[in-house]
């Protein structure tokens, strides 16, 4: 028996368990903000489902408002790090688009990609909404950014970046609407699928 080992978690360990246990917080508040709505979940009912009172919330999030905020940001965050990833990545500037619009497609049928596409301005306060809209915007400027580039080394053919980043995010974005994560098909077969649909109507002809 090592005497000289401490019972007590080390400061590391106490960060990695508040870590965890505010992850299932945002987990099981992003699913049922997806199932039900912004408006008609409580935290009551998140606390609920995990067995935990209300304070505790308070104390690892905040209020309800910060907790979407924190959800769309993970989600946002993640597209954010697609874009940013597809653009290291070698081949031509199509090749680069569309391995980020496969990726931007299996984000928005997961939890908290999902949370970004049905979530309204409106539901955020003020201050929250701006934050939103920020982190929205860099998502569009990254995938004209892609666009441009095929453009520019002819591998998409010319078209308005801002109208086909629209067309695009627009197709992709409705899985987050109708996909059934206990369909048959996974989420990166369909954004497969999808993109190929997609990227074959830019190539040039």
């Amino acid at each position: 028996m090592d005497l000289t080992a401490s019972p007590f978690p080390s400061p590391e360990e106490k960060r990695s368990v508040r870590a965890a246990k505010r992850d299932a917080v945002l987990r099981a508040a992003v699913q049922m903000f997806n199932a039900r709505g912004f408006h008609q979940t409580s935290l009551d009912d998140v606390a609920a489902s995990l067995g935990i009172s209300k304070p505790t919330i308070y104390h690892y999030l905040g209020n309800k408002d910060q907790v979407l905020l924190e959800c769309v940001k993970i989600g946002l965050g993640q597209l954010i790090a697609a874009a940013e990833d597809a653009r290291t990545r070698p081949g031509t500037g199509a090749d680069r688009l569309c391995a980020f619009l496969v990726r931007y497609a299996e984000i928005n049928m997961d939890d908290f990609g999902r949370c970004v596409i049905r979530t309204g301005d409106e539901a955020l306060m003020p201050e929250s909404r701006e934050r939103f809209r920020e982190l929205k915007r860099r998502i569009d400027t990254d995938m004209r950014t892609l666009i441009i580039e095929g453009i520019a080394d002819g591998s998409l053919a010319p078209c308005d970046p801002k109208l086909a980043a629209f067309t695009i995010a627009g197709a992709l974005n409705w899985p987050a609407r109708w996909h059934d994560p206990a369909g048959s098909e996974s989420p990166e077969e369909l954004a497969r699928h999808m993109v190929d649909m997609l990227c074959r109507g830019f190539q040039p002809r």
